[in-house]
């Protein structure tokens, strides 16, 4: 019988937008209540460290203001291809990003902001034997902008982190609480992350969790049985468990407790019982026809109709299968694969005169274990059942502390949508990159998986060094290769489209030229040598990688490259294979020119681009084409590239770098 209280629904704004600057104070009263941090907020938007004094109930520590200035200052890197160390380059959905995580999640800001349905990681456990990233970055935003273009010559930034030193917690949480912050950006509103950690730093990491995602989001704190024999003895007790540490984003709607657990096969055809399955149709952010057209086709439905994947909206969707897959081929042939029902559209719409249409559903013909939740994980799988699988595809344990898959896929299955990204910042051997894969094996999924790692090297006189792994990353990248042939084949069938390859991508220094001299120190030398904006060593598909990123298109999409070629006014075009190279540097009238999903984008970034090839590529239509500054043949070639693509393609966005 009230008007609104503006204030509450103000704060319930901002805790949907900034769960982390809600906090506990005292009123005029003295009585608790919940209210704004507003020192927290106003750090959020400061490029500089902001003091405040006010007692509040928070987690602090030393240092937490310039985790919070690290996560937010800009950086001047870029991501660099490596198509030799890639598998299926041009046709991959997944990423292998080599580099520090911090800087990673960064990159990936603008093109999967909000977009990753599952962050899985196990972080360093900060044992005061293990090793942090050092983030002591100066503490004003110029300053560390500059720092971050510097390369480290050992390829890492590792530091040890002893119990011996006075800031043990303090650094450990400095260094995990910029990384978790960038990842509640990453997540979906559905999204879920996943975090695997020990009895050292589980506490303080809960706290972490609970500030950035808020406590009301926390899906669990669950004992897993990490070490069947009952582990090390600490102060009389063994300790054989770690924990996992689960959070959702703002809904717990797609947390997934369908009827893959135990459930009665309740129904029978001329094959036997089964029980309904999920939907054929797919759901969420990318269900629309648009999203995957080739998944939009008829099945045929019992009453010899055709059916098409109508949502409820009556808007053209697509379903989860693409005719490849080996159910959908068993339909064509009139084998009852699905259940059917009919479904009334939305709001009394009709399609095509209809009010209604046919649903597929998955016939589940076998008992599954529950997907649901446990008190105590201990079907999952241990540490030692992880070591087996490296020794299974390699021959020896090449790393120390892996992640059983099955585990990282128990943590998958919680997430209803199997055409998900999931993301891993601490990938190590790629445990979770294997999980993947299984379990797209298993159940025809699509989900597509982005691993992060630091180069790190590997000790001295390690197996893995002996057996002639430089880096972390490169037995995680060789467990992918070796992992996906070996799913494949075990899948028969299943496999034959399985995504099994993944995109080499590494943390580098930006593309384009420093320039550390101000106007009235520059010489005409220097200015000679600023007329190529670009670094001598880039490639074209370096700064293809560098406008994907600034433009926030999808780095996992198809990329065709081609060769374009005038010959007597005549454009001649080839597709070179994957490993053949086209040349950094073009001949006269011959020019590298790629496609990015189609035609979302299109890229030259050859010297000599004249009005003809831009009037050929405007032909085509791309959404959005990209040449190089310095490239056009002439002042009017690059002049009048804008007018040329208005008049031929008005909708395309036109830029050079």
């Amino acid at each position: 019988m009230h008007s609104i209280d503006v204030v509450e629904d103000n704060l319930a704004k901002l805790a949907d937008l900034f769960p982390d600057c809600i906090t506990e104070t005292r009123d005029e009263n003295g009585n608790i209540a919940r209210g704004v941090d507003f020192d927290h907020f106003r750090q959020a938007f400061s490029s500089r460290i902001v003091e405040g004094p006010q007692e509040r109930y928070q987690l602090n520590w030393p240092g937490k203001r310039e985790a919070l200035l690290t996560a937010n200052a800009p950086i001047a890197k870029t991501l660099r291809p490596c198509r030799e160390e890639s598998v299926d380059f041009d046709t991959t959905k997944n990423l292998y990003i080599e580099g520090d995580n911090l800087d990673a999640l960064k990159l990936l800001q603008e093109t999967y902001l909000g977009k990753v349905k599952m962050i899985y990681i196990d972080p360093p456990y900060n044992t005061g034997k293990d090793f942090i990233y050092e983030d002591d970055f100066a503490e004003d935003k110029d300053a560390y902008f500059e720092r971050s273009m510097q390369v480290d010559e050992e390829g890492n930034r590792l530091v040890a982190n002893s119990e011996s030193n006075g800031r043990f917690h303090s650094d450990w949480l400095r260094f995990i609480y910029s990384r978790i912050k960038l990842s509640w950006n990453l997540l979906a509103d559905d999204g879920i992350i996943a975090v695997t950690i020990d009895d050292g730093e589980v506490f303080q990491f809960g706290k972490v969790l609970d500030e950035i995602f808020g406590p009301g989001n926390r899906l669990a704190c669950a004992p897993w049985l990490s070490e069947a024999s009952g582990g090390k003895e600490k102060s009389g007790l063994r300790t054989g468990h770690e924990y996992l540490l689960l959070y959702f984003k703002r809904s717990s709607e797609s947390i997934s407790q369908e009827e893959r657990s135990t459930g009665e096969l309740n129904l029978r055809d001329s094959a036997g019982p089964y029980r309904k399955g999920r939907e054929l149709m797919k759901w969420g952010g990318t269900s629309l026809r648009s999203d995957r057209p080739n998944q939009f086709y008829p099945l045929q439905a019992p009453d010899g109709t055709h059916a098409l994947p109508y949502r409820n909206d009556g808007k053209e969707g697509h379903w989860r299968w693409g005719k490849e897959n080996p159910e959908i081929l068993k339909a064509f042939l009139g084998q009852e694969i699905f259940h059917w029902e009919k479904r009334p559209f939305d709001d009394s719409k009709t399609v095509n005169g209809e009010t209604e249409r046919w649903v597929p559903y998955e016939k589940i013909r076998d008992i599954k274990k529950s997907v649901g939740w446990s008190t105590w994980l201990d079907k999952y799988g241990t540490n030692a059942d992880a070591t087996r699988e490296l020794k299974d595809l390699f021959g020896f344990k090449p790393f120390d502390t892996p992640k059983p898959t099955s585990l990282i896929n128990w943590v998958i299955s919680l997430h209803g949508d199997d055409d998900c990204i999931v993301v891993d910042y601490f990938s190590g051997s790629a445990s979770t990159a294997h999980a993947v894969l299984k379990a797209n094996a298993d159940d025809h999924g699509t989900r597509k998986f982005i691993m992060i790692q630091l180069p790190e090297l590997c000790p001295d006189e390690s197996p893995a060094q002996k057996a002639g792994y430089k880096t972390i990353a490169d037995i995680g990248k060789e467990r992918i290769r070796r992992a996906g042939q070996k799913v494949k084949e075990e899948a028969g069938l299943n496999g034959v489209n399985l995504d099994i390859g993944f995109r080499v991508l590494k943390i580098d220094s930006s593309n384009m030229k420093d320039v550390y001299y101000s106007p009235d120190t520059a010489e005409q030398a220097s200015l000679l040598d600023q007329i190529g904006n670009v670094k001598e060593d880039r490639t074209p598909e370096d700064l293809l990688f560098q406008v994907m990123l600034d433009w926030g298109v999808d780095l996992s999409l198809p990329i065709m490259r081609q060769q374009w070629i005038m010959d007597n006014g005549q454009w001649t075009i080839s597709e070179p294979g994957a490993t053949e190279d086209i040349g950094t540097e073009s001949s006269a009238g011959t020019f590298e020119v790629f496609f990015v999903d189609e035609n979302a984008l299109a890229c030259c970034f050859d010297d000599g681009v004249s009005e003809d090839l831009i009037k050929e590529l405007a032909k085509r239509q791309p959404l959005r084409a990209v040449f190089r500054d310095s490239g056009f043949a002439s002042d009017d070639a690059k002049i009048n590239a804008e007018q040329i693509f208005k008049q031929m393609s008005p909708g395309t966005e036109v830029r050079s770098i």
